[in-house]
């Protein structure tokens, strides 16, 4: 046998005996239910699970520099997921502790709020009573460095990486600061973070303004505080609840945000493909806002998932006016998996419908009263719709958007022309004042003057419509 031959073998057996783990765990879920199926669906499931093995013992043995096994496992658990739809994911460990700390309304970090601006990291905000606000940290900071670590070309999230970590160990920033000579440089110590997901102001007497960001796991109590300190010095003569770029988050709560206006009502149901993803939910809740108080809710391309039912139940039941651009239209429902090595996956098990039976995927809501949204020039606008692969809406051909969609995104070239010429627009929306903000934001302006001209009136009397009267599953 030739020198290089044998050698070969040799590799290729010292290979076989780290792969050897693996194939056994693959080679158990392929004889989990006996031999060999017969041909059809179960056997192509089998013979794929026979490729794949076959695949990872050649990259161990003939790779030319040795793989990591464990990440090519990660690999091929993401290559089936990127198979689904956008919204089905593998979490590592790492990343799986993360999403759960997130999703209960807090964080181990320094407390402020990140952006990109002409390419640069920059400071939204910091977060009250936090370490970064504590040490003097200021909006439109500009991050120079994070522990020595220049952030040129660094992207939200690496930097994210780099300043989070566990409480009470010290992380150093270096920001440039208008009007500075040389950098600024904080050393800060991580705490938990709260995670502000809703903000209140008084726009108008008696007329109240809600904004949720996130709906995490205490949006329902912060909105419900909200409108109690609203409501204080006088009962609320209207209210005008944002839900505008509010990205979603947990179900249960957006339950429970509606419940604040509708009561113990439908207000969403999810069907899926097994009987157990087909369910109701009802708010357990009775109402805290009158409901003859009239209600508009802005939403536009960016309010997806959680938001979109709120708007779909408070729409169904005639409790609030929508006002704003059709929403993304994320109707569907992500399970969270955890594995037994600490990492989980994301999976789409159900879609969302409105009480009503109104689908949520693809199609989105249709604001009540349509009034476009304020988008930089040339914008154009991504919806679900938009994603590959995404889940086919109820009213969705295969071949995507319909003429009507892709027009609706064009903007017209006054407005684009407007927003050109309008200084205003050069300055972030939490640096202006209200007045500001009316003068460029014209969906929270129509609603402001609808609630004042007593063009917004609740329909809802408390009791669900006959056609959204259904058991809960």
């Amino acid at each position: 046998m030739p020198y290089h031959a044998k050698n070969l073998t040799d590799v290729l057996r010292r290979r076989w005996a780290k792969f050897c783990p693996f194939l056994t765990a693959l080679l158990l879920v392929l004889i989990f239910n006996g031999p060999a199926p017969a041909r059809g669906s179960d056997f192509t499931i089998y013979e794929g699970f026979k490729t794949l093995a076959h695949v990872f013992y050649e990259i161990n043995a003939r790779f030319v520099e040795e793989p990591d096994s464990s990440e090519m496992v990660q690999g091929a658990v993401r290559g089936m997921l990127n198979t689904l739809d956008p919204h089905s994911s593998y979490m590592t460990a790492d990343e799986m502790a993360e999403f759960q700390q997130e999703a209960t309304g807090s964080f181990t970090g320094v407390g402020m709020e990140l952006s990109t601006r002409d390419s640069v990291l920059t400071v939204v905000a910091p977060i009250d009573d936090t370490p970064a606000s504590r040490a003097g940290i200021m909006s439109g900071d500009q991050i120079v460095s994070i522990d020595d670590k220049s952030t040129k070309d660094m992207s939200i999230t690496e930097a994210v990486k780099l300043i989070r970590g566990p409480k009470g160990t010290k992380v150093t920033i270096s920001v440039a600061r208008k009007g500075a000579t040389k950098p600024l440089t904080f050393t800060l110590v991580r705490d938990f973070i709260p995670l502000r997901s809703v903000r209140s102001e008084e726009l108008s007497p008696g007329i109240g303004y809600v904004h949720i960001t996130n709906f995490q796991g205490d949006t329902a109590q912060e909105v419900e505080k909200a409108l109690a300190k609203l409501a204080a010095a006088k009962p609320l003569e209207g209210l005008v609840l944002d839900l505008r770029n509010d990205p979603g988050g947990l179900l249960d709560q957006s339950v429970k945000v509606s419940g604040l206006f509708v009561g113990p009502v439908l207000v969403v149901e999810t069907r899926g493909r097994l009987d157990d993803q087909n369910m109701g939910y009802n708010s357990d809740r009775e109402a805290i806002l009158p409901y003859q108080c009239p209600i508009v809710v802005l939403v536009n391309e960016g309010s997806a998932s959680a938001s979109e039912i709120v708007a779909g139940a408070l729409q169904d039941y005639r409790r609030a006016l929508i006002l704003g651009a059709r929403t993304f239209g994320k109707g569907s429902v992500q399970s969270v998996v955890r594995l037994p090595d600490g990492s989980g996956l994301r999976l789409t098990t159900a879609r969302f419908y409105t009480p009503s039976g109104r689908a949520i995927q693809s199609d989105g809501i249709i604001p009540d009263v349509e009034v476009p949204s304020l988008l930089p020039p040339k914008y154009k606008v991504t919806r679900e719709s938009d994603l590959e692969g995404h889940l086919l809406g109820d009213n969705e051909k295969p071949q995507g958007k319909n003429a009507a969609d892709e027009a609706a995104q064009e903007q017209d070239p006054q407005d684009e022309e407007e927003a050109a010429e309008d200084p205003l627009l050069e300055k972030p929306l939490y640096e202006m004042t209200l007045t500001e903000r009316l003068q460029v934001d014209k969906q929270l302006a129509q609603a402001l003057e609808m609630l004042k001209n007593g063009q917004v009136r609740s329909e809802y009397t408390g009791v669900a419509p006959v056609e959204s009267e259904k058991a809960v599953g």
